[in-house]
């Protein structure tokens, strides 16, 4: 079960943020989890402007350093407007520094009327109340304990194909509610973890990029991710998840992974 931090992830003010020390990750308290980051990347590209009605239907970052628990600079543009859509460009800098790179797209909302058969595809696995509460092994990790998480299938960080639904449970921006984007991202971060084919005792498997593609908006606080990996030979994998929530499925997440033995 996850517990509460007391304050928020980060508070930011004009360009500058501070971070709490409980963005710390599992592979180094000095650095962020990747949530962390993501959800700030999002925050910041759903400040930008648009002409029109707009949902955010893709999120790349490059995480270009490890993200450090430290004050960062937040720099934002349009990188491309039109009618239809619009493409966000994001840093975030430590010191200067960039360490996180990402491009945000938009597209224009316009509701449509669908053929009958085009639907979600529904969710057949246990639903968050009818899954195992897990404690994500929490101690490892100041971030995680912001985050609760059920198990619908396999268990989080247990080798094998997993499927895990999320919960955040603390504010991430002081001042500003959780967007849907913003859990979803949050929830793909976790896909390494889901779906992890290796030991966590005897290997490192830390995603060095997290792409996110949303047919739609999430709705609900929980989000869902049925996942998988890939263990190349040469030092690389893939983490992949389905997204979704307890209406049906409608996104996909996926990660490069830095594979190495502890």
């Amino acid at each position: 079960m996850s517990s509460r931090p007391a304050e928020p992830i980060f508070r930011v003010d004009g360009n500058h943020v501070v971070t709490s020390p409980d963005a710390a990750g599992p592979w180094d308290p000095r650095m962020q989890h990747g949530s962390a980051p993501a959800a700030l990347v999002v925050w910041a590209a759903e400040r930008l402007p648009t002409p029109l009605p707009m949902s955010i239907a893709r999120v790349t970052i490059d995480l270009m350093r490890p993200v450090p628990v430290a004050p960062l600079t937040i720099e934002s543009e349009v990188l491309r407007e039109g009618r239809k859509i619009q493409l966000c460009g994001i840093r975030l800098l430590a010191d200067g520094v960039p360490v996180v790179s990402a491009s945000v797209l938009k597209i224009k909302s316009q509701p449509q009327t669908l053929p009958d058969d085009i639907k979600d595809l529904p969710v057949e696995l246990p639903g968050p109340e009818q899954s195992v509460v897990e404690d994500g092994h929490a101690a490892t990790s100041p971030f995680v304990r912001s985050v609760a998480m059920r198990a619908a299938r396999g268990r989080f960080g247990v080798a094998g194909a997993g499927a895990i639904w999320f919960r955040v449970e603390t504010p991430l921006i002081a001042g500003h509610a959780v967007s849907q984007a913003m859990r979803a991202v949050v929830a793909a971060d976790f896909s390494n973890g889901t779906a992890s084919t290796l030991d966590f005792r005897q290997w490192t498997f830390i995603n060095a990029d997290l792409t996110v593609n949303l047919a739609r908006q999430p709705v609900g606080e929980w989000i869902l991710l049925d996942g998988e990996s890939w263990i190349g030979p040469d030092g690389a994998g893939l983490a992949m998840s389905r997204l979704a929530d307890t209406h049906g499925y409608f996104g996909r997440a996926v990660q490069s992974l830095v594979i190495e033995r502890r």
